[in-house]
């Protein structure tokens, strides 16, 4: 291939980017930002231990931490079943009443926090500073997320509830 083939494929090629978009820009920003933040926070740990301070200096704080949150989440697929784990009732496939039994008795939404518990422990595990603030956006995503799953699954049950009170009458 010569090089006047090589540039017109080039050419070609960079026509299909648009480089003044915004979403392109952003994700070039993101990626950046990744690992200059984590060199900061990696150097400042070095440097003054200060996330190992804040966790009372104990990396292996981190096992408890990984073995409550492993037991909220297999206990909650344990009293869900596997349609209750895996959005069954957006399917239409509803529990015969809402689970209230352990770990729901002790949590409104024992899988996320569980979910975040290992998160956070595995970071502390392996004392990497960069897993807390994976830790700290799993549970951003996952507030995020529970402002449309709960209200959502609560308006199911409870159209389930009037229909089968409807029904009764």
């Amino acid at each position: 291939m010569d090089s006047k083939n090589v540039d017109a494929l080039l050419t070609q090629f960079y026509s299909l980017v648009d480089y003044n978009k915004a979403s392109f820009k952003i994700a070039l920003l993101a990626i950046a930002f990744n690992p200059t933040a984590w060199n900061i926070v990696a150097r400042n740990e070095y440097r003054n231990k200060t996330i190992t301070r804040i966790f009372g200096g104990n990396a292996r704080y981190g096992s408890a931490l990984f073995t409550i949150g492993q037991l909220f989440g297999v206990t909650s697929t344990w009293s869900l079943g596997i349609t209750g784990t895996f959005l069954g009732d957006y399917f239409g496939i509803l529990m015969d009443h809402r689970v209230e039994g352990f770990p729901f008795n002790v949590l409104r939404d024992p899988m996320y926090v569980g979910s975040t518990m290992c998160f956070a422990a595995t970071a502390l595990w392996y004392e990497r500073p960069a897993g807390l603030v994976v830790t700290l956006y799993v549970y951003i995503v996952y507030l995020i997320a529970l402002r449309f799953e709960g209200p959502f699954t609560d308006m199911i049950y409870s159209k389930r509830a009037e229909q089968a009170k409807a029904k009764a009458l």
